[in-house]
């Protein structure tokens, strides 16, 4: 657990406007969120770029919370990390696995909005385990929940 966590869980426990959600509330919410729009929620509108931004959010939330819904979302990272990392592409760091996963998500154009969704939650845990620029996005989305818990 890194300093920023720290300090989220912190801002997030001591209350706002949220009432203290917590990390765990952020990214339960946000799982709902995902669901009801892979659904076809009338309310939430999905295409596959915000499929793939809400995978990734909840991949990075629920890794940072450690709650069961972290364990979904790291057994969600280990697909991808097993295919790209395997050997087939040589010898692919996390940064590498983070890179190409990314391109997966966003550069297909998918009918099924569930792969985005599902990749990006595995993408999630990877921007957090890889760090360099993907932990800066990793950190951005977790200031961003600070912010949402400190209203």
């Amino acid at each position: 657990m890194n300093t920023l966590t720290i300090a989220t869980d912190v801002v997030l426990a001591a209350g706002g406007g949220l009432g203290g959600a917590g990390t765990s509330g952020l990214a339960l919410t946000n799982g709902i969120v995902l669901l009801a729009g892979l659904r076809g929620s009338k309310r939430v509108k999905l295409n596959r770029d915000k499929a793939g931004g809400l995978g990734i959010g909840l991949g990075i939330l629920s890794a940072t919370a450690g709650t069961a819904l972290g364990q979904l979302s790291n057994a969600a990272a280990e697909v991808p990390k097993t295919l790209i990392q395997g050997g087939t592409f040589g010898d692919m760091t996390l940064g590498g696995t983070a890179l190409a996963l990314t391109a997966v998500i966003f550069l297909f154009d998918w009918k099924k909005l569930w792969i985005p969704a599902a990749l990006g939650i595995g993408a999630g845990v990877i921007y957090s385990e890889a760090g360099g620029i993907w932990g800066i996005i990793h950190n951005g989305i977790l200031m961003l929940a600070q912010t949402v818990g400190a209203l």
